[in-house]
C-alpha cells in the first residue's frame, strides 16, 4: 500500500528541554487535526528521557535519536529527509503555536506559489514582539543585533533599526530578507531546488543563510502576522554554555565568508573582532551568579 499523502510535515529539533517539547506538541495537536500530517522529533543526544515521554504522550510522533549532538542544521535536514509533505514546518521546541497559526501559514503558501518560506509573528512570553523578521546583516550587525549592548543602550540607533526593521509595525504581510528559524513553514519544492540548511552552521545563522539562498534563487520569504507563535526563548539571565556563544560567532564568520568574501587581511581582522566579542561575552557570562 502506498504511503498516505501528507499535507504538512513538522520537524522539531529537541535538546534537553522535555517540558518545552511536550508543551510545543500539545499546542500543535489541535491545530493539526484538520490536516494529514506527520511529526518528526530529532533528539540531539539529550539523554533526558524524551523518547520515552513521547512514546507515552504523543505516540504518533516519529523520534530519531542521535548518538551525539549534530547541531541544529544537520538535525533539521535529518527531519526533512525523513518526511514527505509538500510543506514543512521547522520549529524549535520552545515555540507554542497560537490558534490558526498553522492554517494561516499553509494558506499563504498555497496562495503564493512563488514564496519559499513563510514565518509567523513571534511574541515573547510577556506579549512583546520578538523581532523575527529582519534585514540581511552587514558588517556592523554584530555590534547592533537584537542582543547587543549597543542596541540595548541605544535602541533607536539607525543600524539596529535597519537590521531589526523596528520602523515597521510588523502588523502587515511583508516580503523580508530573512526570518528567524525558530518557526518557519517551508515549501519542499524550494528545498529540493535550493538545498537544505547548510550543515557548516552548528547553531545560529543557518536561518539567515537559508533565506538568503532562497531569495538569490528567486523565491520570496514572507512574514505573515496572522499566524502567531509565542517563543519561550532559552536566553535569560541564566548562564549560557560557552560553546553556544562561540558557535554563534563562528556562524557569523562562516556567513560572511560565504556571502561577503573580502581580501584576506580584511577577513582576518573581521574574524578577530568577532571572536574577540565572543571571548568578552564568555567572560561576562562566567560572572553571572547562575
Amino acid at each position: 500500500m502506498p504511503p498516505p499523502c501528507m499535507d504538512l510535515s513538522i520537524v522539531i529539533v529537541h535538546y534537553k528541554r522535555p517540558d518545552r517539547l511536550l508543551s510545543c506538541l500539545g499546542a500543535l495537536e489541535p491545530e493539526l487535526r484538520p490536516l494529514a500530517s506527520e511529526t518528526v522529533v530529532i533528539d540531539n543526544h539529550s539523554l533526558d528521557g524524551a523518547p520515552e515521554l513521547l512514546a507515552g504522550r504523543f505516540p504518533a510522533a516519529q523520534v530519531i535519536v542521535n548518538s551525539e549532538n549534530l547541531g541544529y542544521a544537520r538535525a533539521v535536514n535529518q527531519g526533512i529527509r525523513a518526511t514527505t509533505a509538500p510543506l514543512v514546518l521547522v520549529m524549535n521546541p520552545d515555540c507554542e503555536v497560537m490558534p490558526n497559526a498553522i492554517a494561516a501559514l499553509a494558506a499563504y503558501l498555497r496562495e503564493h506559489p512563488g514564496t519559499a518560506i513563510a514565518g509567523p509573528k513571534i511574541l515573547n512570553p510577556d506579549g512583546s514582539l520578538e523581532y523575527s523578521a529582519r534585514a540581511f546583516p552587514d558588517h556592523l550587525t554584530f555590534l547592533f543585533n537584537r542582543y547587543s549592548l549597543l542596541t540595548r543602550l541605544f535602541p533607536n540607533n539607525p543600524f539596529s533599526r535597519r537590521y531589526l526593521l523596528t520602523d515597521w509595525d510588523h502588523a502587515s504581510v511583508r516580503e523580508v530578507d530573512w526570518l528567524s528559524g525558530a518557526c518557519l513553514m517551508v515549501r519542499r519544492e524550494a528545498i529540493d531546488r535550493v538545498g537544505p540548511m547548510d550543515e557548516a552552521f552548528f547553531l545560529f545563522n543557518e536561518d539567515v543563510d537559508w533565506c538568503r539562498r532562497m531569495r538569490l534563487a528567486g523565491w520570496a520569504v514572507t512574514y505573515v502576522p496572522e499566524a502567531v507563535v509565542v517563543h519561550h526563548i532559552g536566553a535569560s539571565k541564566a548562564k549560557v554554555d560557552p560553546r553556544v556563544i562561540f558557535e554563534r560567532h563562528r556562524g557569523m564568520i562562516h556567513y560572511f565568508h560565504k556571502h561577503h568574501p573580502a581580501p584576506p587581511p580584511v577577513s582576518m581582522l573581521a574574524d578577530a573582532l568577532i571572536m574577540f566579542r565572543a571571548a568578552l561575552m564568555v567572560a561576562a557570562n562566567a560572572l553571572r551568579l547562575r
